[in-house]
């Protein structure tokens, strides 16, 4: 029998890449600040994951003046061999019900 405190284990249905792309594709035009604050994360972490989406083919970004627009590629496969077949548009449409 167990004496100490109960051990919970934390875990999320979605990952921090899978939040701040739903957050770009509700707002193109939203500012990594806003994606930190919204999604629970550091700047830095928003910057690195952005960035990640676009190596992987998944986002593009244009400079606007002084502010990023991004544009989520909807056709793009999901990457992990399990999840094959559905597009980004078509998690995207689940998510953003």
């Amino acid at each position: 029998m167990e004496t100490g405190p109960a051990r919970t284990r934390q875990w999320t249905f979605l990952t921090n890449h899978a939040r701040v792309l739903v957050q770009i594709a509700r707002d193109p035009g939203i500012r990594v600040r806003d994606i930190a604050a919204q999604c629970l994360l550091t700047e830095r972490a928003v910057q690195r994951i952005i960035v990640d989406l676009e190596d992987e083919g998944y986002l593009t970004h244009e400079r606007r003046g002084r502010a990023n627009h991004y544009s989520v590629i909807d056709g793009k496969q999901l990457r992990h061999p399990a999840d094959a077949g559905p597009t980004i548009a078509e998690l995207l449409a689940a998510l953003l019900r």
